[in-house]
């Protein structure tokens, strides 16, 4: 059964690299791949391979904290992602259109509504030497998103499927390329982006996250906002959605009429509910993490159908602004 389990990986890994040299998201002997078997082994693309044109013997089969001869030299990266994370795959590579961009700007400026909900805030991580040696802060970044930028060396994209950590490289190579090309007709595009954020409706402020008082304070900026006002009344928002911190008895629930919280009430019965563990919430609270991408990538449970919800995403999107706009302690 084992053996099964790693001839199909083999054969994953070689397709993928394939994958990814067709699209020119690797060139040369750039880039690398893993996947878990068990707990303790992977399996990592070894030293010089060309991903593009992979064989079973580029593939070497090693334990997480005895790393085989010839693996590649991200394998502290790879290792210490599978040490922190239950995902199963581990894409690494050279993206020419997401290199360039990155060399250049610090964040991502998302124009369609695709790149907001499937990839949010991508997280740039500095880098100073050809390959990884301070995992620990692309194991910080990973946390809020399954996608992080290494600053002029490539990006890492993890998933329990090689598809899926495909799809959000491919989904951000994209979203640069719009951007380059949005900005061929408006030079002034991303002008935008290192202006200050707007004026803080609470500052001086601070709460204890999850406390009543740091919930009810988000109420109020929602209940001041024109824009969720006047989106509410265009979409009819109305409905209930309760918010809940893994491991926490409390639950806080937003009884929605027509774009206003009319009342804020303590029980999850509710056709929505939203779901996360302490750090990815301090995450949203501090605007690191957009809870629609980290519902999408499983970092956020939502009890409820997806895809009614989207229905209201550009006042929800609205809302998850809002949130970090209230300032929680440290």
């Amino acid at each position: 059964m084992i053996f099964g389990k790693e001839t199909s990986l083999r054969s994953e890994i070689i397709a993928i690299g394939k994958k990814l040299s067709d699209l020119r998201l690797v060139v040369a002997h750039s880039g690398n791949l893993s996947a878990r078997l068990d707990e303790n082994n992977i399996l990592i693309t070894a030293t010089a391979t060309c991903l593009g044109s992979l064989t079973a013997k580029d593939i070497i089969k090693t334990n997480l904290n005895q790393p085989a001869g010839g693996v590649t030299s991200e394998f502290l990266l790879h290792s210490q992602i599978y040490k922190n994370f239950s995902n199963k795959v581990i894409i690494h590579c050279h993206p020419t259109l997401i290199n360039a961009y990155f060399a250049t700007y610090e964040s991502l400026k998302p124009l369609t509504f695709e790149t907001r909900l499937y990839l949010g805030n991508i997280p740039v991580v500095e880098q100073s030497t050809p390959t990884v040696t301070q995992p620990q802060v692309v194991i910080e970044a990973l946390k809020s998103n399954n996608i992080v930028v290494l600053k002029n060396h490539g990006v890492v994209s993890i998933a329990d499927k090689f598809s899926d950590a495909l799809y959000l490289i491919e989904a951000l190579e994209e979203a640069v390329k719009t951007t380059a090309i949005a900005r061929l007709f408006d030079k002034s595009v991303l002008d935008d982006l290192d202006k200050a954020l707007k004026e803080d409706l609470t500052r001086g402020n601070q709460y204890l996250m999850f406390s009543k008082e740091h919930i009810q304070a988000i109420v109020d900026l929602v209940n001041q906002d024109e824009f969720i006002a006047k989106k509410g009344q265009e979409l009819d928002l109305t409905l209930q959605l309760a918010i809940k911190l893994d491991g926490y008895p409390q639950v806080y629930k937003f009884n929605f009429e027509k774009g206003k919280i009319k009342e804020l009430t303590f029980d999850e019965e509710a056709p929505f509910v939203i779901s996360a563990p302490r750090e990815v919430w301090e995450a949203v609270f501090l605007g690191k993490v957009d809870p629609f991408v980290a519902t999408m990538q499983g970092k956020m449970k939502l009890k409820g159908e997806f895809t009614k919800l989207s229905r209201w995403y550009v006042p929800f999107s609205r809302l998850f602004e809002l949130f970090k706009e209230v300032k929680i302690k440290d």
